[in-house]
């Protein structure tokens, strides 16, 4: 099949990979435009671009596709490119830009999308990060027939694995990159078998992951251990879950719940070893075993504390976050 791939970051690039591999033809691959990054903050390509780039396929890198919009010249060019791709279908992975209605209608089987979540639950930007915080026990990928509204199509393809204890977004997210890859491969060859049947998503159990934002890094002690600790592994790696102690703010990487009553403030620390920074919460002990101080490297609590002494009973600030 001749298949129109959008897609930025490296889950996208995930199943864009598959795709190649599995024999079809990508004349046409849609990414967002190289953002800065990196301490020296030099334009980067997506991991999408560096593999489109890597097997010579033409690249449009639109700031919209909105004909009507802010920037219709990049629609105009990229509704030229598409309209000469001839393709089959658009596979559309964490794309981030909304698709007109003309780019659903555009190729002939439509536009499909990999989402990383079981719907409805979890439509939206962030739904791997959500999942976590939200405690669930299960997720996965839906391949969906897109359609104008924010992650309303049909379901062609469904696939479900169990969260694990310890995961985080950076371990989830490679899990299900593999899946949608594998998935989407799937749904590829089923539509030209004439097998895909499309099934409407529930109208009960909708939610919405919103996108991440950085003031939510900050950690509220006043929370328990066992949220605090969804939090810092939903938001490992981005934006990192943060506490501020001694005038510096220190990222929380990873972290272990006690229940283990207390009568302390929250946020006091109860003890500082090797074994971790055991910290008081509203319900129960976080003891968190990978810290950060700014500008330095991630590092495990016996490193950490060699570097950045801490005492039983001092406590971190108040939450200041949103």
């Amino acid at each position: 099949m001749r298949v129109i791939f959008a897609g930025t970051p490296e889950f996208a690039a995930v199943a864009m990979a598959r795709i190649l591999a599995a024999g079809h033809e990508v004349p046409l691959v849609l990414t967002q435009p190289d953002r800065p990054a990196g301490r020296g903050m030099k334009l980067q390509a997506s991991a999408v671009k560096q593999l489109a780039l890597a097997h010579n396929i033409t690249v449009a890198q639109p700031r919209s596709l909105r004909l009507d919009g802010k920037y219709p010249e990049d629609a105009a060019q990229a509704q030229a490119a598409i309209e000469a791709a001839h393709a089959d279908v658009m596979v559309v992975a964490a794309y981030g830009l909304i698709l007109p209605q003309w780019v659903l209608d555009a190729p002939r089987w439509g536009c499909l999308n990999i989402h990383a979540s079981l719907l409805p639950r979890w439509r939206g930007a962030a739904p791997i990060h959500r999942a976590i915080e939200a405690g669930d026990a299960h997720t996965g990928v839906v391949i969906m027939q897109m359609d104008a509204g924010l992650d309303t199509g049909d379901m062609l393809l469904t696939d479900q694995l169990d969260m694990a204890p310890h995961d985080t977004t950076a371990t989830l997210h490679d899990r299900l990159a593999a899946m949608g890859g594998a998935l989407i491969v799937q749904a590829l060859a089923d539509a030209q078998a004439g097998a895909l049947h499309p099934v409407k998503q529930p109208e009960a159990g909708v939610s919405y992951a919103h996108k991440i934002e950085k003031a939510e890094a900050a950690v509220d002690w006043q929370q328990s251990a066992s949220v605090i600790d969804r939090r810092v592994r939903a938001f490992n790696p981005f934006p990192g879950a943060t506490g501020q102690i001694a005038g510096e703010v220190i990222k929380l990487w990873r972290a272990e719940v006690q229940a283990t009553a207390h009568a302390q403030r929250p946020g006091t620390v109860l003890s500082a070893d090797a074994q971790g920074v055991r910290i008081a919460c509203g319900d129960g002990v976080l003891c968190v075993t990978e810290l950060q101080r700014a500008g330095g490297k991630r590092m495990n609590a016996a490193d950490f504390l060699r570097g950045f002494a801490l005492t039983p009973g001092q406590c971190f600030d108040a939450h200041t976050g949103s």
